[in-house]
Parts: structure tokens; C-alpha cells; sequence
């Protein structure tokens, strides 16, 4: 039976993605400053300086540096 509601879910589920700035790099972890100014660590090929995407701990990949970002408060 199809369930739109379990179609949305499979869709949003899971961590989100968020693009940030590679601060530094230390054995093989990345510090990656968020655009709200916040911290995160992950893992994965970087260079310092690059804007990169991180979800759930892991970088996805490189990502655009002029990204249009917008900060939304909960």
C-alpha cells in the first residue's frame, strides 16, 4: 500500500547535511567551522581552507566556498 507519509520520511530521515570551512586538520580528523560559527569534527579527506559537506561525522565531499547559506533557528 503506498503511504505518503512514510515516502517523506525515507526522504528527510537520518542526519543533515551542512557545508562548513576545514579549519585544521590532526591525524586524520578535520575541524570544520559552520557558517553560525559553531565547531564540528569529522572525518575524511580535506585540506585546511576548503569549504567541504559533513554529515553525521563524515565528509561527503568539497562544496562550492560562495554557497548560498541560511541560518535558521529552532
Amino acid at each position: 500500500m503506498f503511504n505518503p507519509w512514510k515516502q517523506l520520511e525515507n526522504l528527510v530521515s537520518g542526519p543533515p547535511r551542512q557545508a562548513g570551512v576545514v579549519l585544521s586538520i590532526v591525524e586524520g580528523i578535520s575541524t570544520i567551522e559552520l557558517p553560525g560559527g559553531g565547531r564540528i569534527q569529522a572525518v575524511g579527506v580535506a585540506e585546511a581552507g576548503l569549504t567541504v559537506f559533513v554529515r553525521g561525522g563524515v565528509i561527503e565531499g568539497e562544496a562550492a566556498g560562495d554557497l548560498p547559506i541560511d541560518i535558521i533557528e529552532i
